[in-house]
């Protein structure tokens, strides 16, 4: 089993121009904060709204578990969606999928907000609900292998983790945009925010993936995917890429899901779990949102920090520092956000994710392209981030509001921190076994 991307010492592509080095940045940063914007505008909803409105008819806490539960599928599918828009982006080029994922996560989001609740059709509201959830995983789950790459195989070889943590730089830009635009909606009177309010984000997607769309058309293919396509006609490979990535780099894959396990489940708490016992703490609904959206933009610059350090220092330093950091701070930082002191939540949010998530998901862009060959790169890439998200995001949220259900505050929470801090500490170990992967040579075979 290969942990590493077979290199003959090719030499790479010629540099990109430095303006067409911006667009390709900026395009894998604003493509990747759409889609985001689309996937995290759910979790919000499904943190306030979507348990009032899709489960009326359970209790409050049964309401919630399923609201969750419903965020969840959407990360259950986006592993498929890795391997399927990774197949095609390996095989076709990473350009056309990241048009078509965008078109599609646009789609769905659209009609989310068009979508009758269960006061109007019953229980057909919440099975409506959860198929354009699925849509959306299956969407995103292509999105950001693209993403990456597009980065990384267009950088020079010394500024890989900070060009790829351009993608990873759309989450929290997408939890801004969707939660600033959820904390104004929540400003209208009385109860419009819930009758019809909550429905403006989701319909304000189809003019941000117009946007997306534009600039994405502008930019040119990976340099290193076109090597590749030179060097697999001139031998004549017919390979699928989930075949090369599961015959000959199972052990990369295992890697890059055990690696993102911690920082998808702080990330996927801290974007519903935590506004839920915000709110519960006693502040504004609102309120709790701007705080979150502050921790989240002060994240966005921490990202490529952390990644441009691990450019210098290798990417296992950084995320292994940034585990650590978070097995000690997850459970001080939960009892800050359910404080119901507005400065206690403000500073909850800013520890937990511009300091210590970001330490663990900066870097991880290039570490979990970097270990796998360019010919199955996007799907192996796709594959282990995508099942990591499911593994460490996906029921992140479903977890924790049953562990809180039907016990104390205190408890609850601090069983939400062991859970977190294990999932810390299992992509600590698991760096720790990976071999270092910043200055591995990404170049197509000869």
């Amino acid at each position: 089993m290969s942990l590493t991307a077979p290199s003959d010492g090719a030499s790479p592509a010629a540099p990109r121009s430095p303006r067409q080095m911006r667009r390709v940045l900026f395009s894998s940063f604003l493509g990747s904060a759409v889609e985001f914007y689309d996937f995290l505008l759910y979790g919000t909803a499904a943190a306030l709204v979507f348990g009032q409105l899709f489960f009326s008819n359970l209790t409050p806490v049964v309401a919630t578990i399923a609201s969750f539960g419903t965020l969840a599928v959407g990360y259950v599918v986006r592993p498929l969606g890795g391997v399927i828009f990774g197949h095609f982006g390996d095989r076709i080029g990473r350009k056309s999928m990241l048009v078509l994922t965008m078109t599609l996560m646009g789609a769905a989001s659209f009609a989310i907000g068009l979508l009758p609740t269960h006061a109007t059709i019953g229980v057909l509201a919440p099975i409506l609900l959860i198929v354009l959830r699925l849509i959306q995983g299956f969407a995103v789950g292509g999105e950001w292998g693209g993403a990456a790459l597009m980065a990384l195989e267009h950088s020079d070889e010394d500024k890989r983790g900070f060009s790829a943590s351009f993608a990873n730089m759309g989450a929290p830009a997408g939890a801004v945009l969707s939660t600033v635009v959820l904390a104004i909606v929540t400003l209208l009177p009385g109860d419009a925010f819930l009758v019809w309010g909550w429905r403006i984000p989701f319909l304000l997607s189809a003019v941000l993936v117009g946007i997306g769309l534009y600039v994405r058309l502008k930019v040119s293919e990976s340099p290193l995917f076109e090597q590749e396509v030179i060097t697999a006609v001139a031998s004549e490979k017919k390979r699928l890429p989930i075949l090369d990535v599961l015959r000959n780099n199972p052990t990369s894959v295992l890697l890059g899901i055990g690696a993102g396990v911690g920082a998808f489940a702080l990330q996927a708490l801290m974007a519903t779990f935590a506004l839920t016992i915000g709110v519960q703490g006693g502040l504004p609904r609102s309120t709790v949102l701007w705080l979150f959206a502050v921790g989240s933009f002060v994240q966005m610059f921490a990202l490529p920090l952390y990644a441009a350090v691990s450019d210098r220092v290798g990417r296992r330093p950084v995320m292994i520092t940034g585990c650590v950091a978070a097995i000690i701070a997850v459970y001080p930082v939960l009892l800050l956000i359910a404080s119901g002191s507005a400065l206690g939540v403000l500073l909850g949010f800013l520890i937990a994710m511009p300091l210590v998530q970001a330490a663990m998901y900066g870097p991880l862009a290039a570490f979990t392209t970097e270990i796998f060959a360019t010919g199955s790169r996007y799907t192996g890439a796709s594959l282990g981030y995508q099942l990591s998200s499911t593994i460490g995001g996906g029921f992140a949220p479903l977890i924790a509001a049953t562990l809180v259900a039907g016990t104390a505050a205190g408890n609850g929470l601090l069983r939400v921190a062991v859970f977190v801090a294990a999932a810390a500490l299992i992509s600590a170990i698991t760096i720790g076994i990976a071999k270092e992967s910043s200055r591995r040579n990404l170049a197509p075979a000869g």
